[in-house]
C-alpha cells in the first residue's frame, strides 16, 4: 500500500449477507490484521450480530458503534462498525429475504459516505441475489446497483465494467450475466468498443499503467478460423478492434481463447478482453481462486469484492478463508492512494 493510502479517509465494507461467510472472513482478516498491510476500513453492519459471529468463531474483537466512519490506524485495536437502520436476524446458514433490506442499505451507504469523501473506496462482501429477488431487487447483481447508484448521486449514466483481478491474471468479459445462448446476438462493435475503452482508462487513471495492452479474445473456437467456424469475430470483433486502434488504444486481436492463458501469452498483455462471462472467469479463477479480486472499472468511486459467494454451508464454522477479502482491501486501498495522489498533485 502506498504511504499516500495511509492519509486518504477509510474504506467502506458491507457486511453482504448476513447469513453467510462475509462477517466470518471479515472477522478472520481482523484477526490477522498485525501481519497484513491494510488500509484503514470500517464495517457496515449489525454489531450485535458481529458479536454473535465472533463469539461462534472464537475469535476476541473489540466493537465499536460509530454514526459515522473515523480515520484511524490500520493496527488500531477496534473495529469501527456503523449500525444499519433495518433489522438483522440472520440465522447462520439460512438465507432470509427480511434482511434485504438491510444488506442493500448497506451497500447505499457505503457508496454515499464514499461519494461524500467520508470513505475511499466501496469493499462489498458476498450478497446472494436469489435472496434479493425474493425481496423485489431489481438488478441482475452488485454491479448493475452500483451503476444505479451512481448514477442517482452523480446525476450521469455509468456503464460499469467487471474486471476479475489476480496476481496471475486481469480478465474482462463483455457480455456478462446472460444465457450463453445469448451472447451472440447481444456483442456488437461498439458494445466491445465501449468496454475495451473504458477498461483501458480505468487500467491508466486507477492502476497507473499508462500503455496499457488488452488482448481481445475471439468468440468461435480459433477465433472462428477465418470464418469456417463462425462470422461474428470476423464481422464484429474486428472492426472494434480497428476503431481502438484508430483511437490509439492498444488492443489487438481476436485471439484464439484456448491459447490467451498461458504463461508467455500473459506476458504480452495487461488484460484479456473476453466475450462472455466463463471466457473470462474460468482462467481467473483456476490461476488465483483464493486471491483473484472483482473490480468494478467505469464508477466515479473505487469498488472491489471478493471473488466468491456467500457460501452459507460453510458460514460460522471457522472454514471460510479471507485470502480473496485480504486481496480486495488491499486493492482498495492502493487503488485509492493512488487517485488520492493524483487529486492532491
Amino acid at each position: 500500500m502506498s504511504s499516500s493510502a495511509n492519509d486518504a479517509a477509510p474504506v467502506a465494507l458491507t457486511m453482504g449477507d448476513p447469513a453467510g461467510i462475509g462477517l466470518d472472513i471479515t472477522l478472520c482478516l481482523w484477526e490477522q490484521r498485525r501481519s497484513l498491510s491494510l488500509p484503514p476500513f470500517f464495517l457496515l453492519a449489525s454489531p450485535a450480530l458481529l458479536e454473535e459471529r465472533a463469539r461462534a468463531l472464537k475469535i476476541d474483537v473489540n466493537i465499536k458503534e460509530c454514526d459515522q466512519p473515523f480515520d484511524r490506524s490500520p493496527d488500531d485495536e477496534t473495529i469501527h462498525v456503523v449500525p444499519l437502520d433495518n433489522p438483522v436476524s440472520a440465522e447462520t446458514g439460512r438465507p432470509q429475504p427480511d434482511n434485504a433490506a438491510a444488506i442493500i442499505e448497506a451497500i447505499e451507504r457505503a457508496v454515499a459516505l464514499t461519494v461524500e469523501g467520508a470513505a475511499s473506496a466501496v469493499v462489498t462482501n458476498p450478497i446472494a441475489k436469489s435472496v434479493l429477488y425474493e425481496a423485489g431487487f431489481a438488478f441482475p447483481g452488485h454491479t448493475e446497483f452500483l451503476a444505479d447508484l451512481a448514477k442517482k448521486h452523480m446525476g450521469e449514466t455509468y456503464r460499469p465494467i467487471m474486471m476479475l483481478a489476480g496476481p496471475k491474471l486481469r480478465a474482462v468479459p463483455v457480455t456478462v450475466h446472460i444465457p450463453l445462448r445469448q451472447v451472440p446476438e447481444t456483442l456488437t462493435t461498439d458494445l466491445i468498443v465501449d468496454t475495451v475503452s473504458i477498461t483501458a482508462a480505468d487500467l491508466q487513471n486507477r492502476f497507473g499503467i499508462s500503455e496499457p495492452r488488452l488482448a481481445v479474445s475471439g468468440l468461435n473456437p480459433h477465433a472462428g478460423e477465418s470464418g469456417t467456424l463462425g462470422s461474428e469475430d470476423g464481422d464484429i470483433i474486428v472492426p472494434a478492434i480497428s476503431e481502438l486502434k484508430a483511437a490509439g488504444i492498444d488492443a489487438f486481436g481476436p485471439l484464439p481463447a484456448d491459447t490467451m492463458f498461458h504463461d508467455a501469452a500473459r506476458n504480452g498483455y495487461d488484460v484479456a478482453i473476453c466475450m462472455y462471462h466463463d471466457q473470462a472467469l474460468i482462467p481467473a479463477k483456476a490461476l488465483g481462486f483464493d486471491d483473484t479480486v472483482n473490480v468494478t472499472l467505469g464508477l466515479p468511486f473505487i469498488r472491489t469484492s471478493p471473488d466468491h459467494g456467500t457460501a452459507f454451508d460453510i458460514a460460522g464454522k471457522g472454514l471460510a478463508r479471507p485470502d480473496s477479502l485480504i486481496a480486495a482491501m488491499k486493492l482498495a486501498g492502493d487503488l485509492a492512494g493512488n487517485s488520492y495522489g493524483k487529486d492532491q498533485s
